[in-house]
């Protein structure tokens, strides 16, 4: 007995109904045996580390051994100026130079700009006669020589950021390029070779050491840049004419250097190193400015 087309139809779409219906159920599953299956897992939450108060280190690969027993006795106070990218690397330095030395001579100010109506305090530091910014250019007087000429306590500013932060916070903060007359009028001593070398209030000074940064598990520029640490510990160990502060200062890094290298870090040899030996591995930047810098690394030229 024939059926229908009607009859046919409505068998056809009942079969192919039912053909469906273990597939769609099959693609269920599958999703709860594979990623579906992923969401009933219970969320573990992700909590910090917990750091030690004094070094800022994870409590497990604390450096306070490495510390001074005591805060290190200076007269020369540090105003560290640091670039908000710093504040959360894991490997910065700053920590461990504030752990050396007293509070009130390692003040940490974060921020890129600094204007005088929110930081009073570092404005009237910008005007004293015996602050110097180390920052290194043509204009910059070497700190051995300022230091033969002491005039009282100095306080000494340092940028703690890359090359390029470092330029940007400098040459975009009018507080650190004031006016030499600005400074003359709120100092009553007379001419000196702070005074007399630099055109601006706060008088940019620079290290000129052939020392070689021991923060081997970062890539700098050249070979002769330092950490923010070892610029500190230099220069503290220059003011206060006493190398045993740098040795001081320098064994906390010393330290989490060569904890990391035996923990998988590798040693981070310099951009000119890289690009003298033939080893720097990455593409040319195509920014003529950038090349020429990267020239005039590989001649050795002073940039």
């Amino acid at each position: 007995m024939e059926r229908s087309p009607a009859a046919a139809r409505e068998g056809s779409a009942a079969a192919h109904e039912a053909a469906e219906r273990p597939a769609a159920e099959g693609e269920e599953e599958s999703d709860g045996d594979g990623c579906g299956g992923l969401w009933a897992l219970p969320v573990e939450s992700c909590a910090r580390r917990p750091e030690c108060d004094r070094c800022s280190r994870p409590q497990k690969v604390c450096l306070c051994p490495f510390l001074p027993v005591h805060p290190l006795k200076v007269s020369t106070c540090l105003y560290i100026i640091q670039h908000p990218a710093e504040e959360s690397r894991v490997l910065r330095t700053v920590p461990l130079l504030a752990a050396c030395l007293p509070q009130d001579k390692c003040k940490v100010l974060i921020g890129r700009r600094f204007s005088e109506d929110r930081y009073p305090e570092l404005a009237a530091v910008c005007r004293n006669s015996n602050t110097l910014i180390l920052y290194p250019g043509a204009e910059a007087a070497n700190l051995e020589e300022m230091a033969l000429h002491p005039s009282g306590p100095s306080v000494i500013i340092i940028i703690d950021g890359t090359w390029s932060q470092a330029k940007d916070i400098f040459y975009k903060n009018s507080l650190f390029r004031l006016p030499k007359q600005d400074r003359m009028q709120n100092s009553q001593c007379s001419e000196s070779p702070r005074s007399s070398r630099a055109p601006f209030s706060t008088s940019p000074v620079q290290l000129e050491t052939n020392i070689s940064s021991q923060y081997v598990i970062r890539t700098q520029p050249t070979n002769r840049c330092l950490s923010t640490l070892e610029c500190a510990a230099t220069a503290l160990a220059i003011m206060e004419k006493n190398d045993a502060i740098q040795e001081t200062i320098l064994r906390p890094l010393q330290a989490l250097c060569s904890f990391q290298l035996q923990h998988g870090a590798q040693i981070h040899h310099s951009k000119e190193h890289l690009l003298k030996n033939g080893l720097y591995d990455k593409p040319m930047p195509k920014n003529k400015r950038k090349l020429r810098r990267m020239e005039l690394l590989v001649n050795n030229v002073k940039i």
